[in-house]
């Protein structure tokens, strides 16, 4: 059986650590506050993030939740999208990946869903 990928899940806030491995900020838009020496980048991957229109439809309301990870995972059959998460599965074959975001609650964004799907 192939071994899990291990992927975490992170706010774009938070410190770097030296075991964050790859990290790839997920949002479209880059986060306030944070200078690109403070973020510790190696990726940001704007081609896997929801488009604007279902971000301001869900506005990270909990109770949307599930219809947001739906409407997003049809969203990523996007040929560009799809390309962008192709490219992210190929950087957990070779290393730890933190993916990055700077929603608030990390467990209802779109990261999340893309850490489940990276890591099945």
């Amino acid at each position: 059986m192939a071994e899990r990928p291990d992927v975490r899940l992170r706010r774009i806030y938070d410190d770097p650590t030296d075991d964050d491995g790859i990290r790839v900020l997920v949002d479209r838009r880059w986060p306030r506050g944070v200078s690109k020496a403070r973020a510790g980048l190696d990726e940001w991957c704007t081609d896997v993030a929801p488009s604007d229109a279902l971000r301001t439809w869900y506005g990270h309301a909990p109770e949307k939740f599930e219809e947001f990870r739906s409407r997003y995972l049809e969203e990523l059959q996007d040929p560009d999208r799809a390309a962008a998460l192709r490219h992210l599965r190929a950087m957990t074959a070779h290393d730890r990946v933190t993916i990055l975001t700077a929603t608030k609650n990390v467990q209802i964004s779109q990261a999340a869903v893309l850490v489940k799907l990276l890591q099945d």
